[in-house]
Parts: structure tokens; C-alpha cells; sequence
């Protein structure tokens, strides 16, 4: 397969892809510090801190939902291709429209009331980090399908970018 041709938005599309991969990255590596510190709390020391828990949510909705968009930008994220891989090329290309539009759609759905949910619950306070808001938990949710939904219409209008070079953050 041709490795794709950068469009003019490439550099700063890969600046957001390179974004969400370390936040995706830092979210992840901060949960393999404090769910065992949490573990080591309760069962060594016999003193359960409250905070652990609520922290580890967080930190796995960020490493959820940002770190899917960057999946679908690089071309990881989950895909059964046994039956549109038989197909003729021009249905396998409307197929692949199709689900670009069906994932536009999902996103759209996701950033919609991911952002209502966030608002909604913005006054209300998590009982184990009382200085944090619900809302401010939620908020990977639709900051996430805004990007998964940026990386689906560049797919749609610059072809995949899965295998052309990613400029880094002080390049381009």
C-alpha cells in the first residue's frame, strides 16, 4: 500500500495524534503506579486511602477514549475485514465510506451528550476527592470522540495516514 501523501493539515492532525498518544501513554503509566500503591496501602500498611480508586477512573477513561482516536488514526483499533476483504474494490471502497460516516455519527453522539453529561454533573463532587467535580471525570468522553470524529473526516477527505510519517511536535 502507497504511503499517503501529507495534506496541509497534516502537521498540526499530528501534532493532536502525538498529543493523544502521550496522554493516552501518561494515563496508563500513572494507573500502574497508584492502583498498586493503592494495593499497598489497604493490605500492607492496613490503611485504605480513598483516593486511589476515583484517580484510577479517571486516568482509565482518559486512556479509553483519547487513546482510541489516536487508535483509529493509526489503523490499530479493532476491524473485521474477512467479508469486505472478498469484495469487489469499488464496494469495498462504499463499505469503507459507510463506516467512516456511521463512525462520524457515533462520534457525534458521544460528543453530544458526553458534553450534557459533563455539564450535568460539573456541580457535583466525588465523595473520596471532594475537590474534584464529576463533570471534570467525564470529560475524556466527549474530548475523545472530538478527536476520534477530527481523525474520521480526515480519513474521509486525505485517505488513511496509518502509513505515512508522523511529524513530530518541534518539526513542521
Amino acid at each position: 500500500m502507497p504511503v499517503a501523501d501529507a495534506h496541509r493539515l497534516a502537521p498540526a492532525l499530528d501534532r493532536l495524534y502525538l498529543a493523544c498518544i502521550w496522554l493516552a501513554g501518561i494515563a496508563i503509566f500513572l494507573m500502574s503506579l497508584i492502583i498498586p500503591a493503592g494495593v499497598f496501602m489497604r493490605y500492607v500498611l492496613g490503611a485504605g486511602a480513598q483516593w486511589p480508586e476515583p484517580i484510577a477512573i479517571l486516568l482509565m477513561m482518559v486512556f479509553t477514549f483519547i487513546g482510541a482516536a489516536a487508535a483509529y488514526r493509526a489503523g490499530g483499533h479493532i476491524a473485521v475485514g474477512m467479508l469486505v476483504d472478498v469484495l469487489p474494490a469499488p464496494l469495498q471502497a462504499t463499505l469503507a465510506r459507510l463506516v467512516h460516516g456511521l463512525m462520524l455519527g457515533v462520534c457525534g453522539f458521544v460528543l453530544l451528550y458526553g458534553a450534557r453529561l459533563c455539564r450535568d454533573t460539573m456541580g457535583q463532587s466525588i465523595a473520596e476527592l471532594p475537590i474534584l467535580p464529576v463533570g471534570v471525570t467525564y470529560l475524556p468522553i466527549p474530548l475523545g470522540a472530538l478527536a476520534t470524529a477530527i481523525f474520521v473526516l480526515e480519513h474521509l477527505l486525505a485517505g488513511p495516514q496509518k502509513h505515512r510519517p508522523v511529524v513530530a511536535f518541534g518539526e513542521g
